[in-house]
């Protein structure tokens, strides 16, 4: 799939197939996180991969908009320094992962964000690191609807040189 159909049709999936992801798309998946830009390519993250059932049962428990993780068949949870820019370089690599896995025909989503101090002691993470999100994943167990995104049209959201001056 080339990019810009990556960004074109990628969706939220939370509803998973139970079979594993194999583990080169796993690690190709997480190899887009790491290779992702951050400032002065301080890299200020962590990834935690979970594939128990138990574990993704209880993240799911931990995140208040997620359940539904505890029936991906793994998810990776993403961990931050605190540092400046850590939030937005993590969102780099937390995109660049989820485009990777739609490539790969694997569905995510963000899960969390704040409010997941539970996941911390769920799995060890020291405490001068925060959680980020959760990104459940897995084949989606429905087609959804590639390409259909209500979204804004750029003549909205698109000003050319000033404020409220048009693209056209």
């Amino acid at each position: 799939m080339e990019v810009f159909d990556s960004i074109r049709t990628l969706l939220a999936v939370r509803s998973y197939e139970q079979r594993p992801v194999p583990e080169e798309v796993l690690r190709r998946i997480l190899e887009a996180g790491r290779l992702a830009a951050s400032a002065m390519n301080r890299q200020p993250w962590h990834f935690i991969v979970v594939q128990a059932p138990d574990t993704l049962r209880q993240l799911g428990a931990a995140a208040p908009n997620g359940p539904y993780i505890a029936q991906a068949p793994l998810a990776i949870v993403v961990v931050v320094d605190r540092t400046p820019y850590a939030v937005s370089d993590a969102s780099r690599a937390i995109q660049d992962m989820l485009l990777t896995a739609w490539d790969a025909g694997i569905g995510g989503n963000w899960a969390g964000f704040g409010g997941l101090e539970a996941v911390k002691t769920l799995l060890g993470i020291p405490a001068d690191l925060d959680v980020l999100a959760i990104l459940p994943l897995g084949y989606p167990a429905a087609t959804i609807g590639k390409a259909k995104k209500a979204r804004k049209p750029l003549a909205d959201i698109v000003h050319r040189e000033r404020w409220g001056q048009p693209l056209v």
